[in-house]
Order: structure tokens, then C-alpha cells, then sequence
């Protein structure tokens, strides 16, 4: 992977991580139109999402502040929220420690990111009907649990993490602000845990395939923080649902590239 190439995903990476459009789909289908060998794309795919997660600490540095000083003061709704993200993280911990290898596979097989990506297109189009009934500012101990699963279903390329969960979150009732502050706190827990995963294979990463992660990380960060703030406006002007076009027009341009 050169150093182009690198920077180019790590801006896919950054622009699709916050959209709901599967960053990890997006990866994949550009590593094979560029012809970017598979092997150490996991790692790849772990670095840049690292970058991403640097993103999402930045952009809500002042709610996870007060979340800290919360349950430092042991102050209930702080401790609540702590927890009910630990619950939404017991789905995806279990995907990555007992499915890792099938999952690693998938990376290898654009085809079904193809179809994969049109699946969240279906997703994220049924926010068209459950954003205008929600309306809910808390978050009850059982949605977490149904958007920590959604998460953990986003685990396989092609299937939009911020998409699957915010839009679980609508369909139980979350405000849209609140559903993506969650998402987005809850994917800082799974995507740090990915990245201990990976610790192995990333110290044993040959030289050039670390250079290659510098860069794209680089990249996926300052590109990942752009999306993010836009993503958010979006949300809250009610266009989500239209990235159901982007992710069906991926899907199926991809698919019919690689079938005909």
C-alpha cells in the first residue's frame, strides 16, 4: 500500500465513519478497485478507526468531561449512562472475541459488502418513519442493550455502525441528538477494544504497512472530524434518511462492477 493510497482511504475512512454508509464497506470496496492488497488490511482498518475514535473524543470532549467529573462526584444520571454504554458493549465484545476470524474473512470478500451496503440502505431508509415519534431525552436500560446489538451487527463491512445504531435508537424512541451521542460514545468503547485486539498484529506489521497506517490515520482523523460536525447538522435538519440512496448507488454500482 503506498503512502497515496493510504492517504486516499484514510480520508474514505474519515468522511464514511460518521455518515451512515459503512466506513468499512467503503474500505473495502476501494482497496479493490485500487487493486490494494488484502493482506494487513485489518490492521489498516483498525488504525484508521483509532483516528476516528480520536475524532469523536475531540468532538464531545465537553460531555465526556462531565461525564468523568460525574461519576467521580458518584453522581447518579453520570454513572447510569456509564453503565448503560457498558451494557451496549457486551454485544459487540462478544463478536470480536469469539467471531474474529469469521469476521476477518469477510474483509476478504467484496461481494457481500456489496450486498451488505444495500442492507443499510434499508436501515437507515426506515428513519423516514421513526424520526418524527421520537422524542425520548433518556435512555432506558434495554435500548442500550438493542443498539449495543445493533453495533455489534455493524461489526461486518458493509453494514454502517452509525447507520444500524441511530437507527435502532429512533425506533426505540431516542431524540435524534440523543441516539447519536450515544452511537457515537458507545463506538469509542467497541472501536478501543478492536484496537487491543489488533495490538499483536500491528507490533509484528511490517515497516511499510506502518507508514502506511501513519498516514492514513492522519488523514481519517482531521477528515473524521469534518464529518462528524456535518453528520450532526444533518441529523438535526432531518436529511439522514436520504444516505439510503448513497448506500444503495454503492452497493449496487459495486455489485454490477463485479458481477458483469
Amino acid at each position: 500500500m503506498s503512502a497515496l493510497e493510504a492517504l486516499w482511504l484514510g480520508i474514505v475512512q474519515g468522511l464514511t465513519e460518521f455518515f451512515p454508509v459503512s466506513s468499512s464497506g467503503h474500505l473495502v470496496i476501494f482497496q479493490d478497485l485500487l487493486g490494494v492488497d488484502s493482506e494487513g488490511g485489518l490492521v489498516f482498518e483498525i488504525a484508521v478507526h483509532v483516528a476516528t475514535l480520536v475524532a469523536i473524543l475531540v468532538y464531545y470532549r465537553s460531555r465526556i468531561a462531565e461525564l468523568i467529573v460525574g461519576v467521580l462526584a458518584l453522581e447518579k444520571a453520570s454513572i447510569e449512562f456509564v453503565l448503560k454504554l457498558g451494557i451496549g458493549t457486551v454485544p459487540a465484545v462478544a463478536v470480536g472475541l469469539f467471531g474474529r476470524d469469521f469476521v476477518e474473512q469477510q474483509f476478504r470478500n467484496p461481494i457481500l459488502v456489496g450486498w451488505a451496503l444495500i442492507a443499510t440502505g434499508v436501515i437507515v431508509a426506515t428513519t423516514r418513519w421513526t424520526t418524527p415519534r421520537a422524542h425520548r431525552t433518556s435512555i432506558p436500560w434495554s435500548a442500550a442493550f438493542w443498539i449495543g446489538s445493533a453495533q455489534a451487527l455493524a461489526i461486518f463491512p458493509g453494514i454502517s455502525r452509525s447507520g444500524s445504531t441511530v437507527a435502532m435508537a429512533l425506533a426505540l424512541g431516542l431524540a435524534p441528538a440523543v441516539a447519536a451521542e450515544f452511537s457515537f460514545l458507545l463506538g469509542t468503547i467497541a472501536i478501543a477494544g478492536a484496537a487491543v485486539l489488533m495490538l499483536p498484529d500491528l507490533s509484528s506489521a511490517p515497516p511499510a504497512l506502518l507508514s502506511a497506517v501513519t498516514v492514513g490515520s492522519i488523514a481519517a482523523l482531521f477528515s473524521g472530524l469534518a464529518a462528524i460536525a456535518l453528520f450532526v447538522r444533518m441529523l438535526r435538519a432531518g436529511t439522514f434518511q436520504y444516505f439510503a440512496i448513497w448506500a444503495w448507488l454503492a452497493g449496487g454500482l459495486f455489485l454490477a462492477w463485479r458481477l458483469l
